[in-house]
């Protein structure tokens, strides 16, 4: 057995006394304790995109070095896919050494940053309780949400929870929305914006003044008071990586025109059929997972004014060959085009879905232009 190895027994058998330990006599830490609020920087995974926040507590007298990480989740949970659609898959704490973390975020090329809090050893002592607890009995465990409960806002609140006090609020970027803020994190990974744009409904709409995401508290920090000072001091940089400007020969706004490109000018109606469906069979599912998630952040999509469901029945009205209904149909479209363009005024994610409107437009006023009712002319 290596060193290594040893070391990681030593440090597993330390949490595992210290978090049972804490329900009787509270391991005690030091006057040299440190508490500190630790941000990750962005990855090119899809899950890493947003960074992600964690506790450090450490206390060199008591060979302490622990970092709390609110982002866990099990793989193997059933039906995972349902439930993280639906919104009731549970995240959990779990507690990692600090060199084993640093080592994953080195491994991955992403920065780390650390802000110690300017806390009495009392209240760091109240928070070192507070985060085992938590893992013991359970309490770790939360309902993810993206915007409501998350790795940062579960920081946020253990901290608040600990100082007694809304402490930690927002400070930056409180006049504009959530969509707003979460555009800058997806550069060069246009389908996953794309994606976020056309799924989330009214919710992210909103003026973003919570916190949720793990620059967003960085940022907040450095202005936050308690107790007559800052509540973190300044901003300590433990690993720092440039961004990494990744190119995709598919995944870029060229590909997406260039698709919309060849349905318009093809001209041919099975195509326009294919493109109709699958935008009427996303609306279906933006329509089901309003209803179905529990994410309020899928409620009330008006992007089914553009993925319109009731397109679905164009492969019947062709096979039938309902003319009149077919115009009807395309009428009805142009309308909810026209419906979504006027709530889409000033919105984000305008230019992004403009394409979509244009091919939608163009196909729809060819529709109706080809099944349009002729008026005999009588001489």
């Amino acid at each position: 057995m290596n060193i290594t190895s040893l070391k990681k027994i030593s440090f597993f058998i330390l949490l595992f006394l210290t978090v049972n330990y804490s329900f009787g006599q509270n391991l005690l830490l030091s006057k040299e304790a440190h508490v500190s609020v630790i941000t990750c920087g962005t990855g090119n995974e899809s899950y890493s995109l947003f960074g992600h926040t964690a506790i450090r507590i450490s206390d060199p007298f008591n060979n302490i070095d622990v970092v709390y990480n609110y982002g866990a989740f099990d793989f193997g949970t059933p039906n995972f896919v349902v439930k993280f659609i639906k919104g009731d898959l549970q995240y959990f704490a779990v507690a990692n050494s600090y060199s084993d973390f640093i080592n994953q975020y080195q491994y991955e090329k992403r920065s780390v940053y650390e802000q110690e809090l300017n806390i009495a050893p009392n209240l760091k002592q109240k928070l070192f309780d507070n985060l085992n607890t938590s893992l013991a009995s359970g309490e770790s465990h939360y309902t993810y949400k993206f915007i409501d409960k998350n790795c940062t806002s579960m920081v946020v609140d253990i901290i608040n929870k600990t100082l007694d006090t809304v402490a930690i609020v927002k400070k930056t970027d409180t006049d504009i929305t959530y969509r707003t803020i979460l555009y800058p994190y997806f550069d060069n990974h246009f389908y996953e914006k794309l994606g976020t744009s056309i799924i989330f409904g009214k919710k992210v709409d909103e003026l973003g003044t919570q916190i949720f995401l793990p620059f967003e508290l960085q940022k907040s920090l450095k202005k936050v008071s308690f107790q007559n000072q800052l509540l973190a001091q300044e901003n300590k940089t433990i690993l720092e990586f440039g961004k990494e400007v990744t190119s995709s020969w598919w995944n870029n706004v060229y590909t997406y025109l260039l698709f919309l490109g060849f349905v318009i000018l093809l001209n041919k109606k099975s195509v326009a059929a294919f493109y109709f469906t699958i935008m009427a069979l996303l609306g279906v599912f933006f329509l089901f997972a309003g209803f179905y998630s529990f994410h309020q952040e899928l409620a009330y999509n008006y992007n089914i004014l553009l993925f319109n469901p009731t397109l679905l029945s164009l492969l019947y009205l062709y096979h039938t060959k309902n003319r009149k209904w077919l115009y009807n149909l395309a009428l009805f479209n142009l309308l909810s085009l026209l419906i979504y363009l006027v709530i889409m005024i000033n919105k984000a994610h305008l230019m992004i879905v403009f394409p979509l409107v244009i091919t939608s437009a163009v196909l729809l006023v060819k529709l109706a232009i080809q099944n349009r009712k002729r008026v005999p002319i009588i001489i």
